[in-house]
């Protein structure tokens, strides 16, 4: 699934090619991709109308026109693909532009939806803040996780508590910050939660400075792969030495999501129990 880094390097990659254009043409070849109207009605307000600006909000694409939002969200397998060379049968939707650009959305899994909404708080406004905000500081995130008791992989997961974190990102984090991933959210000591802080913040900076991770069917817009999974040290490693100690990668389930670890390097203290997943 794209995350915080992938979202972010899409953003990034589209913004000069399509800010300041408007859309010509509208084909949806899928009409469970929005899921808040008719193909139909989707392509007639879409049409005309001029992309003012781009942005991303957690793991969401937020195309701002005059007066409505065209809000992307990838789910599993989604991907926007900037003028490929033809459109394949995963191809969900295709938007054309007054520069003669062609955005197609390809979608394996079909989960990916797209919705036009007059306020985006309809659609984002649950969302936890942004992890690499100017407001998001170790105080926050210490406010943020003292009243849960669930894992705390789970807590850097759970988009109304932070946006953006999905799994990749909270496993590498995590081993970042030496904790182990069933360690309670509410548990953490004050200097777990300023290792841990530093951890997400270093984590996805340098993610989107290797364009996203390519571990399943991302690809940036051009058709390029991210690199940032060459330099994982745990997540989709297991079985593999850890890059410190050499002890084997272990996976777990943490509220159904599998989870990578070092358990030598991120120990389960006596001080903190073990938790069911």
């Amino acid at each position: 699934m794209p995350e915080l880094p992938e979202v972010e390097t899409i953003k990034n990659e589209l913004l000069p090619w399509i800010v300041g254009q408007s859309f010509t043409q509208v084909t949806i070849f899928d009409t469970e991709l929005v899921p808040d109207s008719s193909a139909e009605e989707f392509r007639h307000k879409l049409i005309g109308q001029t992309i003012q600006s781009l942005e991303r909000r957690g793991k969401y694409l937020i195309f701002n026109l005059a007066n409505q939002a065209l809000i992307m969200h990838f789910r599993m397998t989604g991907v926007l693909l900037l003028n490929p060379k033809g459109i394949d049968r995963y191809a969900r939707a295709v938007f054309h532009f007054s520069n003669r650009n062609r955005l197609v959305f390809n979608d394996l899994r079909r989960f990916g939806v797209m919705r036009l909404v007059e306020n985006v708080d309809t659609v984002v406004g649950k969302l936890g803040p942004e992890p690499l905000s100017e407001s998001f500081t170790p105080e926050i995130l210490a406010k943020l996780l003292k009243k849960h008791h669930l894992p705390i992989k789970a807590a850097l997961i759970d988009q109304n508590l932070i946006a953006g974190i999905g799994n990749m990102y909270a496993d590498e984090a995590l081993f970042a910050a030496r904790i182990h991933p069933l360690r309670k959210a509410g548990a953490l000591s004050a200097h777990e939660i300023q290792s841990l802080y530093r951890s997400i913040r270093e984590v996805l900076l340098s993610a989107i400075g290797n364009k996203g991770a390519s571990v399943d069917t991302y690809v940036r817009p051009g058709g390029q792969i991210g690199t940032a999974h060459f330099h994982f040290q745990v997540a989709h490693r297991g079985g593999e030495p850890c890059p410190l100690c050499h002890t084997p990668i272990e996976r777990i389930l943490v509220r159904n999501r599998g989870t990578y670890f070092c358990p030598n390097c991120q120990p389960v203290t006596t001080q903190m129990p073990l938790l069911s997943p």
